[in-house]
């Protein structure tokens, strides 16, 4: 067991854990610590709390100190030196005929290293880049390649329910979304129906994919035999939120299918929740990073 908090560096970035050395720290105070990448200031948002070693990533960094005035002097003259290196790479990409496209800036606390992020469909030589830049800012300089969806999550924006993307306001991680989700979920599989801003699968179908899993469990699939109050039938349409279930009987083929309530209904033999492959093939795009 050890006592921990939890610090983030950037809006709805990543909550990394912290050894507080003995002291109380309360939510929204910064604080200078030493990460992986150097000497950074971070915001508390999760305070003093003790949780088992083995959820707990090692090995586990102190608090250096918390934040003076002119610390946080600083890292505002850090984000103003961020955006004018972010025009000088841009330039210095053009000029150099890079294939690849700037999404972010960021300078460390100390400003001993700057990094930038960016977009490319492939590979990129930026070797000369890297020698021009740290030639101009005089210190390291790391390019990192980002996907699609850290991307979203640096510049932000709207998404099509009309809110702020969920990855640049609270998501600290991306977690995996599958087409398999999207087709229990009962959607249909058009990728402007399925996909966010970033051209990936939305990450909100991961938010309610225990609900439908749930509910699958208990509802007859599409295909499915079931005995009803009217006779057997098979079933041609489910409504898992409502628990409906639309159902061809077999003793009136021909005729207006029926509705009944999945309590209504008994399991004879159910179906199971298929991918055309070929369909596959053409959204499975859609899945990566």
């Amino acid at each position: 067991m050890a006592d921990i908090i939890g610090v983030r560096f950037r809006e709805a970035g990543k909550i990394y854990y912290f050894d507080p050395k003995g002291k109380k720290f309360e939510r929204g105070q910064y604080v200078i610590v030493e990460t992986v990448k150097g000497i950074e200031l971070g915001e508390i948002v999760m305070t003093n709390r003790i949780l088992p070693d083995d959820e707990i990533p090692q090995p586990l960094r102190g608090i250096i100190r918390l934040a003076s005035e002119a610390d946080l002097q600083r890292d505002m003259e850090n984000r103003e030196k961020e955006k004018k290196a972010f025009e000088i790479c841009e330039e210095k990409i053009k000029l150099h005929g890079l294939e690849m496209k700037l999404v972010n800036v960021e300078y460390m606390f100390d400003g001993n290293k700057i990094l930038f992020y960016f977009t490319a469909d492939g590979r990129v030589d930026f070797r000369d880049l890297v020698k021009d830049l740290a030639y101009i800012f005089r210190t390291r300089i790391e390019l990192r390649q980002i996907g699609v969806r850290d991307e979203a999550k640096k510049l932000g924006g709207l998404g099509i329910c009309g809110r702020p993307f969920c990855c640049s306001t609270f998501l600290g991680d991306f977690q995996p979304v599958s087409i398999k989700m999207a087709k229990e979920q009962g959607m249909i599989l058009n990728p402007t129906k399925i996909s966010g801003t970033c051209g990936r699968l939305m990450c909100c179908l991961k938010y309610e994919q225990d609900v439908y899993s749930d509910l699958l469990k208990i509802t007859p699939k599409i295909g499915a035999i079931v005995n009803t109050p009217d006779g057997k039938g098979n079933v041609i349409d489910v409504n898992l939120i409502t628990g409906v279930l639309t159902v061809s009987l077999h003793k009136s083929m021909n005729a207006a299918a029926h509705t009944y309530k999945v309590s209504e209904v008994t399991l004879i033999k159910d179906a199971q929740i298929k991918i055309d492959k070929a369909e596959f093939e053409k959204l499975k795009k859609l899945e990566n990073n």
